[in-house]
């Protein structure tokens, strides 16, 4: 029988994700005995604080003391909601413990900005590290020898991540397959309602325009690909516009932005497209038009490598006529 222990920071938290892999794990595990096994798993959740409370006060958690618990199977961190700087520092004595717990053989999951708590252990560093991609940028910045990724679950020596908030549905499916069966997973997915299919975030992010960089040079920049999406833009002219070489021009423009200005040009684009198919109004060409694509094969292919899907897939999912009434 495998322990697995769902860890509580001392830090706010979101309550909704540790009751809900408590529940699904308990009933992955009724389900394995119900079809005649022994029980998979033992299930504990468990920190350094006797109470916890959170949401403003209206919910508190009390957690086992986890200096009792020699040695887990797996450990699952859940995602935060704070300062991640403050938390992390709050939190020594916990990362050190599940550092130490890796090293003992256990398998560790973080589950969107838990993501924070395992790269502050060390272990992720040179590996790929899936989170909510609105936590990407500040995660950069704190751990920057670690690889952000939009996939939805990684799988690297014991340790998995994992996107967004309530993706970790997606996350508990692929656990219970490794640690019970394929058909146990099944069952939960259809218990518990969670699509099976869903690999990456892509479809989901929101490209935030990055202006709080302090570089008024490319913040000017920035403002004029904005404003001329429609427009076939020579960075070489661009460059040239504010007396900087183009090789000097992308440097700060990556320095400032995370992105090359051709890859900020896209993200624009795509970004109001994206808006655009939402609303509905507007045919794909249309849209295709408006941000000055005249190729529609090129346009599909830059959408699809985007978002993860084709503008009529992403039309028809998230525009509200096509989603029908709540």
């Amino acid at each position: 029988m495998k322990h697995i222990t769902i860890v509580v920071p001392e830090c706010e938290i979101n309550l909704g994700i540790i009751g809900g892999t408590f529940e699904i794990l308990n009933g992955a595990n009724e389900f394995w005995q119900k079809t005649g096994n022994k029980p998979g798993v033992v299930i504990q959740i468990a920190g350094y604080v006797p109470e916890l409370k959170t949401h403003q006060g209206y919910f508190s958690i009390h957690p086992l003391d986890i200096r009792k618990i020699e040695r887990t199977d797996l450990l699952i961190i859940p995602a935060i909601f704070e300062d991640y700087g403050k938390a992390v520092r709050k939190n020594k004595a916990l990362i050190n413990w599940i550092g130490h717990q890796y090293k003992c053989g256990a398998e560790i999951a973080s589950i969107c900005s838990g993501a924070f708590f395992l790269a502050a252990t060390g272990l992720l560093k040179e590996r790929s590290c899936s989170m909510h991609w609105n936590a990407v940028e500040e995660f950069r910045r704190m751990f920057p020898n670690v690889k952000p990724t939009d996939k939805v679950i990684t799988d690297q020596n014991g340790i998995y991540t994992n996107g967004g908030g309530y993706s970790f549905l997606n996350l508990m499916l692929y656990l219970i397959e490794k640690f019970f069966d394929r058909a146990t997973a099944v069952l939960c997915s259809k218990v518990f309602q969670i699509d099976m299919e869903r690999t990456t975030q892509s479809q989901f992010s929101i490209f935030h325009i990055q202006k709080g960089h302090g570089d008024e040079l490319i913040g000017k920049a920035q403002t004029y690909i904005e404003k001329n999406l429609y427009r076939k833009i020579s960075f070489e002219k661009l460059a040239s516009q504010f007396a900087i070489s183009r090789r000097n021009f992308d440097r700060r423009f990556i320095k400032a932005t995370g992105n090359t200005p051709m890859e900020y040009l896209q993200r624009i684009k795509m970004e109001t497209a994206k808006q655009e198919l939402e609303k509905g109004r507007k045919t794909v060409c249309e849209i295709m038009n408006d941000v000055g694509y005249t190729d529609d094969k090129a346009f599909r292919e830059v959408f699809k490598r985007i978002t993860g899907l084709s503008p009529v897939d992403y039309r028809n999912k998230f525009n509200k006529e096509s989603m029908g009434s709540w």
